[in-house]
């Protein structure tokens, strides 16, 4: 079963409804054009993540209710985003955090110590600070307080890809910019989870683990963050079968870009009632729901809302799994479970070291099997990327 955001009570004595992609954390060359691209979503970011941190579902039989609260440190750096300010929203409403770090670019269009300063009025525990580099400095060189004693650093980064733009030349400029994070996570936080919501994903993950590697870290400690496939899946399914979204739990596997997010329809009871020929309409929906998103916002934005609120089910997830309550969610991460694919997306349960066990893909349907020889096509390109980068480079 898979971790969920928990039910936000509302009663009269409590209230407690609360409710940008605009990374900083670029380079000198690309930081301050990252920041004016992703002002477009930071103006409407923080406000729809009431509709997030308020959605009704149930505990699942992963829950961490009732149990003693964790008090952890964790990082959004990108937090001034149109991803970064609501996911630092709903993260610093956790609670399992005592402390969040906001971080961003001093060239953002909202100072991180102001997204800091809102987000500590907020009837919580957290105490949040925010942090600020200018693009002339390295991260490694500034980040020390920031980072220190962080147990999750959730990684909002890099720029969106433009029309006529390849993921490889996407690649290139935001393994940079994961690459300046991630180092200074090696030095200031080691043992943390860094969770990456770098685009392309099939290829950042690999790389950013693979150094880690070099760096003698443990590289399942670099998550790829894929919950939103899971999201999607979920949502779609309980849309065309009339279900509530809190009774499917769809698995998506393979990688997080088109054809290599695979939804396993046939693991869900809900979703094995859709017929047969139903289904290569909805899985290409959850393969193309991006797209949807950006022409929806007719090229002013992208998944962002969606995107922190996945993300801040993912964090969720690791923090249970920390605090002793093993949880289960999709993420992409080295593994076995795929022979000849270091790295693939499938269920993982967080633990109290981070990730405890990554599940095997299990049975598929005949549609899946097809589905999967395709995803393993494309993916296997994307990962060697990856790799490529790390061979070539190396941490500070």
């Amino acid at each position: 079963m898979f971790a969920r955001l928990p039910r936000v009570a509302v009663a009269l004595r409590q209230v407690r409804s609360t409710g940008v992609r605009a990374l900083s954390t670029a380079s000198a060359s690309t930081g301050s054009t990252w920041a004016r691209a992703g002002a477009f979503a930071a103006a409407a970011g923080v406000g729809a993540a009431t509709l997030a941190a308020s959605h009704d579902q149930k505990p699942s039989s992963c829950s961490w209710f009732g149990s003693k609260k964790g008090n952890f440190k964790v990082c959004v750096c990108g937090g001034s985003g149109g991803i970064g300010q609501p996911l630092s929203l709903l993260m610093s409403m956790d609670e399992n955090v005592s402390e969040l770090s906001v971080y961003d670019l001093t060239v953002a269009m909202v100072p991180p110590q102001g997204v800091a300063a809102d987000l500590g009025h907020l009837e919580k525990k957290a105490k949040v600070t925010g942090y600020a580099k200018q693009l002339d400095q390295r991260a490694i060189d500034v980040l020390g307080e920031c980072l220190t004693g962080c147990s999750l650093v959730l990684v909002p980064a890099g720029m969106p890809r433009k029309p006529g733009q390849t993921r490889d030349d996407l690649f290139k400029i935001n393994a940079g910019i994961a690459q300046e994070v991630v180092e200074a996570c090696a030095k200031y936080c080691p043992n943390a989870v860094v969770a990456l919501i770098v685009n392309p994903v099939n290829s950042v993950v690999p790389a950013m683990a693979e150094l880690y590697k070099k760096k003698g870290l443990d590289p399942k400690n670099i998550v790829g963050v894929t919950t939103l496939d899971v999201v999607r899946a979920n949502k779609f399914v309980a849309e065309q079968t009339g279900t509530h979204p809190e009774n499917v739990q769809v698995p998506v596997v393979g990688g997080h870009a088109g054809v290599t997010i695979l939804p396993l329809f046939s693991q869900d009871a809900t979703a094995r009632k859709i017929p047969a020929d139903q289904i290569p309409a909805i899985d290409k929906h959850v393969q193309d729901a991006g797209t949807d998103v950006v022409n929806a916002k007719n090229g002013k934005g992208s998944a962002t809302l969606s995107m922190a609120y996945a993300g801040a089910r993912l964090g969720k997830a690791v923090l249970a799994g920390l605090n002793g309550t093993s949880t289960t969610e999709c993420a992409y991460v080295m593994s076995d479970v795929m022979p000849g694919f270091p790295y693939f997306t499938s269920k993982v349960t967080f633990g109290k070291t981070g990730v405890e066990k990554v599940h095997p893909l299990g049975k598929l349907s005949k549609h899946e099997e097809a589905r999967l020889e395709e995803a393993k096509a494309a993916l296997k390109k994307e990962i060697q990327s990856g790799l490529d980068y790390a061979a070539s480079n190396n941490l500070a």
